[in-house]
Parts: structure tokens; C-alpha cells; sequence
């Protein structure tokens, strides 16, 4: 797996803080609402909506706080927010890709372009590093559902277009538009999900030691703190024993 996968998975073993988990369920809240403005309110009409639904669940995300993102965006509440996609280098010429959701485009711009360059970095033109990844759709689920071979069979014949799986759990990617449809496929063959979402998926990867592995995380992390931001992607890999450092971190 490439190295937003195992960002995700280094966060998830160091456990969310209230403080972080609080932030993140904003983020959803965001997503929701938007996505509620943009299209129908019903998620089973609504299929960007029904999957921001679901990766906010599986991030436990109480159902209080999802039904009251929709409800802003049913009465029209809430600011008009206005998707961005922003790409640069981080520290070892390391790609990334900053997707945010901003009512203010000169305030975001001033602080990625700022944070980039805090962090040993520099914030690019649109295109200069997205070339380098491909969008996908991201579905997981954990190794209990079954074996590689069951699992791979089910992303067959669900559409999907390749399969990743580990002792970790199985990855599967389809393509951005077949999303929806492969995601609803599986979850009847293989139940409820880890996580589905639309994800870049880097073609090509640079290998960091440990010394560029935790520039490049203070980078994403300080991305990641500001709440004009929903994901940012880089396309690093790490060895098993780097891993291991930045886990215990």
C-alpha cells in the first residue's frame, strides 16, 4: 500500500483524541452538508451523500451529528463552500495533494501556500504533481471477512478493478465513477465496510528513511489541522522498520 494507506494507519494505531476526533467529525459535517446542497437530501437518491454517510459511521460518528449536517443543508444553513484542489512538494520532493472545502478562497490559499513552506515544502500549480496519482475508489474491510482469494472474487464480480490484501485486511479499488455501485455490490456479498471513499492513488512513490518520514508527517499533520482542509495524499512509502519507528512515535 502506498503511502496515504499507511499515513491513515499510523493515525489510526496512535488513537484519536478527543480534540482530533472532534475536528474530523467537522470535516464529515462538511462534506455531508455539501453534498445534501448539491444533491437530493435522500442518501438512496443521493449516491455522493450516501457515501459520505457512510465513511462518517464508520469513523463512529454519531447519528445526531450526521442528521443535523443534513438538516443545514435541507433549511439552507451554513456557509457556501467552495471545493479546491491544491498541489506542491513536501520535503524529499515528495508529491501531495490537499483537498479543501473553504468559504473563503484567499484565506485557505494564504495558509496551505504558508504551511507548505514552513514545512519544507512548496505549494504548486494545479497539475503539478496530480499527474502522478490516479482517482480511485477506496473500499476496506478487515481480514475476518475472509480469505484473499473469497475476497477477491467478491471485488470481481462487484466490479472492482484490483484487490490489496494483507494480514492487515483487504484493499479494494475501482474506479472513481463505479464507486457507488461496487460499494453496494460488496456489501451485500461481504457486509459493512471499514471504510469506502474516493482516494488519489499514486502511480509512482518515493521511498523515505526515518529522518524524511517525520518531516513529512509534520507537514500533513499541520495540513490536516486546519479545518479548511478534508484530505491530504502523498505519495511516500516507508519501510516495515520506519513504520514501526513512526507507529511507536
Amino acid at each position: 500500500m502506498a503511502g496515504h494507506s499507511k499515513w491513515a494507519n499510523i493515525q489510526h494505531r496512535k488513537g484519536r483524541q478527543d480534540a482530533a476526533r472532534s475536528k474530523l467529525f467537522s470535516k464529515f459535517s462538511k462534506e455531508i452538508t455539501v453534498a445534501a446542497k448539491m444533491g437530493d437530501p435522500d442518501p438512496d437518491k443521493n449516491p455522493r451523500l450516501r457515501l459520505a454517510i457512510k465513511e462518517a459511521k464508520s469513523n463512529s460518528m454519531p447519528k445526531e451529528n450526521i442528521d443535523r449536517a443534513i438538516k443545514k443543508a435541507v433549511g439552507g444553513e451554513g456557509d457556501n463552500y467552495e471545493e479546491i484542489r491544491y498541489e506542491g512538494y513536501g520535503p524529499d520532493g515528495v508529491a501531495v495533494i490537499v483537498e479543501a472545502m473553504t468559504d473563503n478562497r484567499n484565506r485557505t490559499a494564504s495558509t496551505v501556500r504558508s504551511t507548505f513552506g514552513k514545512n519544507g515544502g512548496n505549494l504548486g500549480e494545479t497539475g503539478s504533481v496530480s499527474f502522478m496519482f490516479e482517482r480511485k475508489g477506496e473500499i476496506v474491510y478487515p481480514a475476518s471477512v475472509g480469505d484473499a482469494d473469497t475476497v477477491l472474487m467478491a471485488a470481481i464480480e462487484a466490479g472492482a478493478e484490483d484487490v490489496d490484501s494483507s494480514e492487515d485486511g483487504h484493499v479494494i479499488y475501482c474506479a472513481d465513477t463505479d464507486l457507488n455501485e461496487v460499494s453496494t455490490a460488496l456489501e451485500a456479498e461481504l457486509g459493512e465496510s471499514d471504510s469506502t471513499k474516493l482516494i488519489w492513488k499514486p502511480t509512482t512513490t518515493t521511498e523515505l528513511d526515518l529522518a524524511g518520514a517525520q518531516k513529512l508527517m509534520k507537514l500533513i499533520e499541520a495540513l490536516e489541522d486546519d479545518d479548511d482542509i478534508q484530505t491530504v495524499t502523498a505519495n511516500f512509502e516507508v519501510s516495515d522498520e520506519v513504520m514501526a519507528q513512526l507507529g511507536a512515535g
